[in-house]
């Protein structure tokens, strides 16, 4: 039989089981601790893979989206451009549908004012061949009702100033804009008889084209051309009635006490084809009396003014006006009273600067000559016996003075005196003269300039005149030494 053991081995024993079993205990807990540890890790980590999974599936929940909303995005960037696109399209066809429209408008208001245009230039072609036909018609009605006050003016203070006065009321009728014809006079009282000579238009007045058409094709206004022989016709009619309105208003200017014939001359300044030159050929040349114009009706719309003119006032009329072919007047001036002395060329013999002081009476004269014939004049220098105060006699051809002009030259070196302007205008009254020219190499007073401005036919060319005129017409650069500068004029002025 066993042994029993002792109280204190029993009790070491005893402790020894309790601290194995407290050991044990101890180990138990640590275990459970641990495992306790080992779960909460697991589920630390199952947690946090959770939480990872669960991040992850936001953030692709998100990317998802954030591609969602990129797309929409797209999408509607997409849209607003195909309609922006769309609305774009719409813009231009209609702007290209406007343009059109507006080219159309405007292509047919270039139609319309192209065709207005050819047919105001047709109308107004129309109107003025019209004006043409109406002379006779529209001519002045009052004059005739001026004759007593003409009449009164010629018994008062001579033939001058009722020539003047009937060149003055003609002037006044009215005419169409382009026919600007001037006349002068010349009044022989003892006869009763009124010399006219009067500037006609030339051909250029008559429309070449008769007509002005719309070529809508080609976009432009076509003129259409007159014929020749329609032009030549128009003119020469032209002329007829121009002639016969002004002998109709002279006659009922000059009262017929006055006045019972007319001899009317009707020139055209022109350039002779041939040589360039100024030409002035005679185109209608008539005679007629008061009596037998009395009997025209120039208000009949049937009556021929160039029937009238040829075939009842026997008018020498140019078969051809349109070509310039001249005729020989029913009355000339009679150049033949004037003894002539032989031409001298005194511009071949002058120095460079030449004193026209210097000059002898007669080179003077002569000099005078050359430059009015270099001005357009055929003119003479007449003897100095018994020249009745006439140093020279010029036809002048120009449409403004027109007819015979007596010519005055003095080679003075003082002021020319009253006394001279009234001997040229007495001279000119005894030779029926158009025009009187005073040519000095000095000046004039006041008094005689007023009283050249008031007879109206004379004109005074002093030395400061005198010598641009040289200048400019012969190239020559004249001296005039003067012993006393003039008035009002510079040394310049005498080529000092």
């Amino acid at each position: 039989m066993a042994k029993k053991k002792s109280l204190l081995a029993q009790m070491y024993a005893e402790r020894q089981k309790a601290k194995r079993e407290q050991q044990r205990a101890q180990e138990k807990i640590q275990r459970e601790f641990e495992a306790q540890m080992r779960r909460d890790e697991a589920e630390q980590r199952k947690q946090a893979a959770q939480a990872e999974r669960e991040r992850e599936r936001a953030e692709r929940q998100e990317a998802l989206q954030a591609e969602r909303e990129a797309a929409a995005r797209e999408k509607e960037a997409q849209r607003l451009a195909t309609e922006q696109a769309r609305q774009q399209r719409q813009a231009l066809a209609e702007a290209e549908r406007q343009e059109k429209q507006r080219a159309a408008e405007e292509k047919a208001q270039a139609e319309e004012r192209r065709q207005a245009e050819a047919d105001f230039r047709t109308e107004a072609v129309a109107k003025l061949v019209d004006g043409f036909q109406r002379l006779l018609i529209d001519r002045s009605r009052i004059f005739a009702r001026r004759s007593r006050e003409i009449e009164g003016l010629f018994n008062r203070e001579g033939s001058q100033a009722f020539v003047e006065a009937l060149q003055r009321h003609l002037a006044t009728s009215p005419y169409p804009a382009e026919l600007t014809g001037s006349c002068a006079a010349v009044f022989r009282p003892e006869s009763r008889e009124l010399l006219v000579e009067y500037e006609l238009p030339r051909e250029d007045v008559v429309p070449a084209v008769s007509s002005y058409r719309h070529m809508r094709q080609k976009k432009i206004i076509q003129p259409v051309p007159r014929k020749a022989t329609e032009v030549k016709s128009i003119y020469g009619d032209l002329l007829a009635r121009v002639t016969l309105r002004t002998l109709a208003e002279t006659f009922d200017l000059a009262s017929p006490t006055l006045v019972t014939q007319i001899v009317f001359n009707g020139y055209v300044s022109a350039k002779d084809k041939a040589t360039g030159k100024p030409i002035r050929p005679l185109l209608i040349s008539v005679h007629a009396t008061r009596e037998a114009f009395s009997e025209v009706v120039l208000d009949e719309p049937e009556l021929d003014p160039v029937a009238c003119l040829r075939q009842y006032l026997n008018a020498i009329v140019s078969p051809h006006p349109a070509d310039l072919e001249p005729v020989r007047p029913v009355l000339e001036f009679d150049l033949s009273k004037y003894k002539f002395v032989e031409e001298m060329d005194v511009v071949a013999g002058l120095d460079s600067r030449p004193d026209l002081l210097d000059l002898k009476p007669v080179e003077f004269e002569h000099l005078i000559r050359q430059l009015f014939e270099k001005i357009g004049m055929k003119s003479w220098v007449t003897q100095a016996s018994k020249d009745e105060g006439v140093d020279g006699v010029a036809v002048n051809e120009d449409p403004i003075v027109g007819g015979l002009c007596i010519i005055q030259a003095k080679r003075y070196s003082k002021i020319v005196g009253l006394e001279a302007v009234h001997a040229l205008a007495g001279v000119m009254e005894d030779k029926s003269a158009a025009k009187g020219v005073l040519v000095t190499t000095s000046w004039v007073g006041k008094a005689s300039r007023d009283f050249a401005a008031r007879n109206g036919r004379i004109e005074i060319i002093e030395g400061r005149q005198l010598k641009a005129m040289l200048l400019e017409h012969l190239g020559l650069d004249v001296l005039i030494s003067l012993p006393k500068l003039p008035p009002d004029w510079k040394d310049s002025d005498l080529g000092r």
